[in-house]
């Protein structure tokens, strides 16, 4: 039978419909991806900045805790500041810098590591100081990992199916290691809302907790009515340990942190101007000091 004019095979529509849903939900769900993986700003009124002299990047508390605890890592394994921004871009790119307990397949935890491909189990992925420590691992072991470019570097360890997203992350992650290692003073803060956590004593022990953890090595001179007093062998040292202590406050409930003159408080987010917290060696000459209330 003829068909009439104008008709068309309706088989042939069908499926053309079905490719076009089908690309469309492709498109959709890399968009989410990709998006999800980008730097999401603080929350109006909450959250943490890290400046790098030309811009000021906007960042979750949770996200500059957990930079904390990767540049904390990278540091204590005494690798150079290259490989600690490798590993902070590349958690920045897989799971936004948050410890997923969900990813794509059973990929998991800062890194989006998975079980079934050797990283360990799903419990200890999901341990960011494992899943950071055994980043750092595999990236040593890639030749010339120090001067290829980020993404190359990042994408040897990580073997990603986004291989180009990882360089994005790259002038964020400089900043928070710049910061975090002490290398830029008073780059970064945050404002937190108020810990209403119960105190426990004089030395918080939240923050010794999480100390003794990422910072082992640090030394605590005092601990008398709510505030502990930190001794670092240098200025620089000391603005790595208090700037640690800035980003990891949301975690530890700690009001303030001064470095030098310098003081931050949660409440107020930004680092002021206030007397000096130095203090004389036996040689005379003047070491930085950290004073955590």
């Amino acid at each position: 039978m003829n068909r009439q004019s104008g008709e068309r095979p309706r088989g042939g529509a069908l499926i053309l419909t079905v490719l076009l849903i089908l690309l469309l939900i492709g498109a959709v769900f890399t968009v989410v991806m990709v998006l999800d993986a980008l730097e999401r700003p603080a929350p109006a009124g909450a959250g943490c900045r890290v400046d790098d002299g030309d811009r000021t990047f906007a960042l979750s508390a949770e996200q500059a805790g957990s930079a904390a605890l990767i540049v904390a890592v990278g540091a204590g394994r005494d690798l150079p500041e290259r490989a600690l921004t490798i590993a902070v871009a590349t958690a920045m790119q897989e799971s936004s810098l948050r410890n997923l307990d969900h990813g794509d397949r059973d990929s998991l935890g800062l890194f989006q590591q998975r079980p079934s491909q050797g990283w360990g189990s799903p419990e200890q992925v999901q341990d960011p100081r494992y899943a950071a420590g055994l980043f750092y691992d595999r990236l040593v072991e890639v030749p010339d990992y120090l001067e290829v470019p980020l993404t190359e570097a990042a994408q040897a360890v990580q073997r990603s199916a986004f291989p180009d997203l990882y360089a994005q992350h790259e002038p964020l992650a400089a900043a928070l290691t710049d910061a975090l290692t002490g290398a830029s003073p008073r780059a970064l803060s945050c404002h937190l809302p108020e810990d209403r956590t119960p105190a426990a004593g004089d030395e918080h022990p939240r923050f010794t907790a999480l100390l003794d953890r990422d910072q082992p090595d640090a030394v605590i001179s005092s601990a008398l009515g709510g505030e502990i007093r930190l001794e670092a062998g240098s200025e620089r040292a000391a603005w790595a340990l208090g700037q640690w202590a800035v980003a990891t406050a949301a975690e530890t409930g700690v009001e303030s942190v001064q470095v030098s003159s310098l003081r931050w408080e949660r409440a107020g987010g930004g680092w002021e101007q206030v007397g000096p917290a130095r203090r004389e060696t036996p040689s005379g000459l003047e070491t930085g000091a950290v004073i955590v209330r």
